[in-house]
């Protein structure tokens, strides 16, 4: 299965787990509880899947990749302690307690969390001393002597064996023990999250045009060459930097990631086209309704794949406008709660101004501990922060202008938090107009053409446009939508939108 489904399966059993009855015991029980085993290829997001399971469950990580520990760290340490039998003294050999139990409980200190998901990576390429207290790990959910805490459910990943040279096939009577996935790369899926991730357009337009080169593992007489989904991750966020820089990223740079040389190289002559084709075709000026004849005139002449190649950087562009209207309204919205939270606490008698700052305070106090513990991404943690700073500022504006009565405090805080709203209407106005100049573009160029269905469709594939097409209303897009619905070109295109909505709505 894809990494997609493989996540949601590991979420709903750990749904299934961790479900209590009316006495407060898991209707699974823990003995019947099977470790889930996901079995994959390197790169493809199985740690990255855990951390995203972890915060929607709002549940404790511990991730351990078990290849960096030894016999002595997993079981803990030996020490002879004395104990009678029988009348009789007797030198028993005892251990200390395993670091990796050491810090589940750490975490449960740590988190407040009672319930978790103990994470062991690489399970599979252990060393020949290590791998009895993998077996005993998955068989009998313990590490020496000591149990992993009720309510941690047991999440392991391993390598197929064509992938790495030191793993270790389990046997039945473990495999009989544990709830084995088998997880595939798969471009289409990846390609979603990478919207949400905003992963480099480029990237994506590459690959789009190139898929068979999203994951490649081929075994050569001088090694291995390969690319994977972490690999264009991680040089997506370089090249995202370097651009910022100034610095080129030229075929070596990207060979660092992309470990195969006929890829590279590729995907290095793309990308110089790709900044060629940003300014040839003037893709900010698209946005704005300042398309030259000669962009449209060079459009008609150009080979398909350098028409995918302008939509693509299109679609980039867009996606940045997307993405800002989201994270402006997710502001506005956690500013607006922290509104009414505020004055609440105001009938409580407490000093506005002061009330503000500890406001402020608290939130990055638990901001700190959430990032910690895991239990947040980056985004959250910078809105968090943003709103904890724009709270201190309230304060600092009461505080100055010598406001103590609740009513007049509070309605000072609300004219401010009006210019915030104010600002939010104006960026979805901006980028509801960039859609229009877009479609605009691609009537004039395209018409209702393959290219119409690809951009449709990418449109609802990109987390952020699907938010934002749900939100805000676009005559032609559900028009032309329609259209290739009943033309049957472009089935299940709505359903990015439902599924986005579902998603925000918590079902």
């Amino acid at each position: 299965m894809n990494i997609k489904r493989a996540k949601q399966e590991i979420e709903n059993t750990i749904k299934a787990y961790l479900q209590k009855d009316e006495y407060g015991d898991y209707l699974i029980p823990t003995i019947r509880q099977r470790p889930i085993l996901l079995i994959g290829a390197p790169g493809i997001g199985k740690t990255q899947i855990m951390e995203q399971i972890a915060r929607e469950c709002d549940i404790a990580l511990v991730a351990y990749t078990i290849t960096h520990h030894t016999r002595q760290s997993a079981i803990g340490l030996p020490f002879i302690l004395e104990k009678e039998f029988g009348g009789k003294k007797y030198s028993v050999t005892e251990y200390t307690m395993s670091e990796i139990i050491g810090s589940v409980y750490e975490q449960m200190e740590k988190t407040d969390r009672k319930e978790g998901i103990l994470f062991i990576d690489e399970i599979n390429c252990v060393s020949e001393t290590l791998a009895p207290t993998m077996l005993q790990f998955l068989q009998c959910k313990s590490f020496g002597n000591q149990q992993i805490p009720e309510g941690w459910i047991i999440v392991a990943a391993g390598n197929p064996p064509e992938y790495n040279k030191s793993v270790r096939e389990f046997d039945v009577v473990t495999l009989d023990r544990v709830k084995k996935i088998d997880v595939e790369p798969n471009f289409t899926v990846w390609k979603e999250y990478a919207y949400s991730a905003g992963i480099h357009g480029a990237i994506i337009s590459y690959l789009e045009l190139k898929k068979e080169n999203f994951y490649q593992m081929e075994t050569r007489v001088d090694g291995k060459r390969f690319a994977t989904a972490r690999g264009w991750q991680d040089l997506a966020e370089l090249l995202t930097v370097y651009e910022k820089l100034g610095m080129e990223v030229d075929q070596e740079v990207i060979f660092q990631y992309i470990q195969h040389e006929k890829i590279a190289k590729d995907f290095a002559n793309y990308l110089e086209l790709y900044y060629k084709y940003q300014t040839d075709y003037q893709i900010q000026g698209i946005l704005q309704g300042n398309v030259m004849e000669s962009v449209y005139e060079k459009l008609k002449f150009a080979p398909f794949d350098e028409r995918l190649s302008v939509i693509g950087l299109l679609l980039a562009a867009l996606s940045e406008k997307f993405e800002n209207a989201y994270d402006v309204d997710a502001y506005v919205t956690v500013l607006f709660d922290a509104l009414k939270n505020f004055r609440r606490k105001l009938a409580e008698g407490e000093s506005p101004a002061e009330l503000l700052y500890a406001m402020s305070h608290d939130i990055l106090a638990k901001t700190e501990i959430d990032r910690e513990s895991g239990r947040i991404d980056r985004k959250t943690e910078h809105l968090q922060k943003e709103l904890a700073k724009t709270l201190e500022s309230y304060g600092q504006i009461v505080k100055g202008e010598g406001i103590t009565e609740a009513a007049k405090s509070f309605e000072r805080a609300r004219t401010e938090f009006v210019k915030e709203t104010e600002k939010r209407e104006q960026v979805i106005a901006a980028t509801s107009e960039n859609l229009e100049c877009a479609f605009d573009f691609m009537e004039r160029a395209f018409g209702e053409s393959q290219e119409m269905v690809v951009f449709i469709t990418e449109l609802t594939v990109n987390f952020y446009g699907a938010k934002f097409l749900s939100e805000n209303e676009c005559g032609r897009f559900y028009k032309y939508n329609k259209g290739l619905l009943a033309n049957e070109r472009s089935a299940g295109i709505l359903g990015g939108i439902e599924e986005v909505e579902m998603l925000m709505n918590g079902n």
